[in-house]
């Protein structure tokens, strides 16, 4: 088959694997997070299992394929176990989640023992189609090579087509389809593009004809191999390694500053992964071409390293521009949701210019890397080797950047180490580039470098420069799960949790916080021990502290958010002072599933349902753990917030697992429970002759049984024809963190009013 039919047709399928390889990876991030929890060391658990997997696959194929005459079958081969490994994943993650219960009460009370048994659950969860999926690519390129001459060439097309897909799948299942098909029906749609790639690719393997050295793909293009030592290819292979860990440690930063503009939501999540790979595959396809023309590529891939170093220090210097540049993308992307437009201007100033770079260094060095390789088998072999070796960079980077970097430096000095290491991977090659230009260049680059380390803003105070304008910092911190900052705004003092406003030190939030925490104890008839699920600024976990005969545990996802804390101890009644506080840093769903602890009352912290993995916190599933942690007679005791669609969809599912429940305090806040709920005079007048309880009450307007009676909004009946019949959210489909996907009509709760003496026991 001719090079002009058989390169596109390639490019198609590698296409498609991309797009349900992206797939997959967001699926398994939210089914393995129900397991471990959404805290950044159980997401990174993940990531570095699904990483691993690719590079044992590449490293593993790329010896295969010098031994296969027709790899192009292997391929299809593989994509179509892809299919049906992927689609086990889940059954297979539900037995080991049961081993995973059964282990972790004799686990140590240790990160890295927790860490470990994560890491061994999700690597033999996915391992054997990660691996396949690390698999195609040393395949594929051996389809498309005659001679290693060309190997970067196809490697940038194919490269370039892969992550291409790889948007597509990022953005089809982000913004789409797990919204609209739920998770099960998505991992059969990436299945089915998987055998389907597999059977295009069987078919046109069987047509060609079988060699060790695959199909003659580079007849047209003069065979050039750039003029490089075996010295210099092992630099450029090591550069590579060290450009994975860059490219991921990159990542970490711009996604972790870029939210405290962006807010944590799935969309924005999506826009900024899609401009990744928008910048790899645009980079990659943009210098294919010019790879079959010699030149000094030594040099070029140098000079390449070193303005991604610039662009990559530079990457937020550019934001001042963003507000212009929004209000001119308003009118050109009409026809976006106006809620995406600054997503993707804000994206694409700090993010495309360095991953463009980066997108076309990739085939370059590959280029040098197999350069006189000598055959198809042993440039596939080589691919597999600097593929694999990228990708363990990639690792050491994501983690590197999240677990250190970002919490001990910041993202200014974190930017700067990343550009250092890139700047000296530059020099390195220059160092072993035999042409007298280089020395020169190795000056005027250390020159650019400084004068680009000194330029380098803050980028967190850019932002914040931004977003809260007005606002004095106090404090922040970058800690490893979430940045937060407190400011000064006048007379109180502010939370900010990844730019959004958590806490406040005075008025209607400290009210609302401190009802959240009163409300359970209030109702119970003597509640000794409670869950609070998120700390914030400790109002809510304060209000219950004052219940002497009550002991509280706190679960809060972020130790940082505990640092803030302690800047409102005069409305969290200086909580980590209290000898019946305990605060556990995990992740509150994770607490519930696996700690097996009972308590009388479970409530949570203010938690916005559109955010990123709220879901988990939502779900019919999450309520049923609730259930499940509560003693005989106990209570749960939910905010609930939203547009009418979302109000009604979260209150749907409360009720579906408590059909006994109640509304209170303006209909923000519903009270669960297995039996039918009592409200008695004496069970709640005891409580005042406590003083700390009294006083506390006091403080969100309660000092009588009256006054807690007219907290009370509705019952069962009412709130059951309020919302109807139709959809809850599951962990299958959360729809209310797609809230694009969901009208936008304000909640009207005038007629939702009940008889507060249904539920009254003398």
């Amino acid at each position: 088959m001719p090079a002009r039919v058989l390169l596109p047709l390639l490019g198609a399928l590698f296409f498609f694997s991309g797009a349900s390889a992206l797939v997959y990876q967001l699926l398994w991030l939210r089914m393995l997070g129900l397991v471990f929890g959404v805290t950044v060391h159980a997401a990174s658990t993940v990531f570095a299992s699904f990483m691993a997997g690719l590079a044992i696959g590449s490293y593993a194929a790329g010896r295969l394929a010098s031994r296969v005459g027709r790899p192009l079958m292997w391929f299809g081969a593989a994509e179509g176990l892809i299919a049906v490994t992927a689609l086990l994943t889940p059954w297979v993650l539900h037995g080991l989640e049961s081993l995973y219960g059964s282990l972790h009460p004799s686990l140590p009370d240790s990160l890295a023992a927790l860490t470990a048994v994560r890491f061994a659950i999700a690597f033999c969860t996915l391992i054997v189609p990660t691996a396949l999926m690390g698999a195609t690519l040393p395949l594929i390129m051996k389809s498309s090579l005659s001679r290693s001459a060309v190997t970067g060439a196809r490697f940038g097309i194919l490269y370039a087509a892969n992550t291409s897909g790889a948007i597509a799948g990022t953005l089809a299942a982000g913004l789409w389809l797990i919204p609209a098909m739920g998770i099960r029906r998505t991992f059969l749609v990436a299945a089915a593009a998987n055998l389907s790639v597999a059977m295009a690719a069987v078919i046109v393997g069987l047509r060609a004809t079988p060699s060790a050295e695959g199909p003659d793909l580079a007849a047209e293009l003069p065979a050039r191999p750039p003029e490089i030592g075996g010295s210099a290819r092992r630099v450029v292979l090591a550069v590579f390694a060290l450009s994975g860990f860059t490219a991921l440690a990159l990542e970490v930063v711009w996604f972790r500053v870029n939210v405290l503009v962006l807010r944590p939501t799935v969309y924005a999540f999506a826009i900024m992964l899609a401009t990744v790979l928008a910048g790899i595959a645009l980079g990659s396809a943009a210098v294919a071409p010019w790879l079959k023309h010699k030149r000094n590529w030594l040099m070029t891939l140098a000079l390449a390293e070193l303005l991604i170093a610039a662009a990559g220090l530079l990457s937020f210097a550019a934001l001042e521009a963003a507000p212009a540049l929004i209000t001119l993308a308003e009118g050109a992307l009409a026809f976006l949701p106006a809620y995406l437009i600054p997503l993707i201007v804000t994206s694409v100033l700090t993010i495309l210019p360095t991953m463009l770079l980066m997108g076309a260094a990739f085939p370059i060095g590959l280029h040098l890397w197999s350069a006189g390789a000598g055959s198809a088998s042993a440039a596939a072999r080589r691919v597999g080797t600097f593929y694999a070796l990228n990708v363990c960079g990639s690792i050491a980077g994501s983690l590197a950047a999240g677990f250190v970097l970002l919490p001990l430096l910041g993202s200014r000095t974190t930017l700067i180490v990343i550009g250092a290491i890139t700047a000296a991977a530059a020099m390195l090659l220059l160092a072993v580039d035999r042409s007298p230009l280089p020395r020169r260049l190795m000056v005027a680059a250390a020159g650019l470098t400084v004068l680009a380390l000194i330029r380098v803003p803050d980028p967190f105070e850019v932002f914040l420069a931004q977003r809260f304008p007005g606002f004095p910092m106090l404090w922040h911190q970058e800690g490893v799960q979430t940045t937060v900052s407190v400011h000064q705004a006048g007379e109180r003092r502010v939370m900010f949790l990844d730019g959004l406003h958590q806490a406040s030190s005075v008025g209607s939030m400290v009210l609302t916080h401190r009802r959240i925490g009163h409300l359970g104890p209030a109702l119970h008839r003597r509640a000794s021990d409670v869950l609070v699920v998120g700390l914030g600024g400790g109002a809510t976990a304060g209000a219950v502290s004052q219940y002497p005969f009550a002991h509280t545990d706190v679960v809060e996802l972020s130790q940082a958010v505990a640092a803030g804390a302690t800047f409102f101890s005069d409305i969290n009644y200086d909580i980590f002072n209290r000898r019946n506080v305990t605060l556990r840093v995990d992740d509150g769903r994770s607490h519930l599933l696996l700690s097996g602890r009972k308590y009388d009352v479970i409530t949570a912290d203010i938690i916005q349902p559109i955010h990123a993995g709220a879901g988990n916190v939502y779900s019919a599933e999450y309520f049923s753990l609730v259930r499940s942690a509560l003693r005989d007679g106990g209570l749960a005791v939910q905010w609930v917030f939203g547009t009418d669609a979302e109000y009604k969809m979260i209150m749907r599912t409360f009720l579906s697992v408590f059909p006994n429940s109640t509304l209170w305090a303006d209909g923000s806040l519903m009270v669960g429970s297995v039996h039918p709920q009592e409200l008695s005079r004496a069970d709640f007048e005891w409580k005042l002759q406590v003083p700390p309880v009294r006083e506390a009450l006091a403080t969100v307007g309660v000092t009588s049984f009256d006054d807690l009676q007219r907290l009370y909004t509705a019952g069962r009946p009412e709130m059951r024809r309020f919302v109807g019949r139709g959809p809850i959210l599951t962990d299958d489909r959360p729809a209310v963190e797609y809230f694009l996907a969901l009208p936008r009509a304000a909640v009207d709760l005038s007629s939702l009013r009940g008889d507060v003496r249904d539920i009254i026991r003398e």
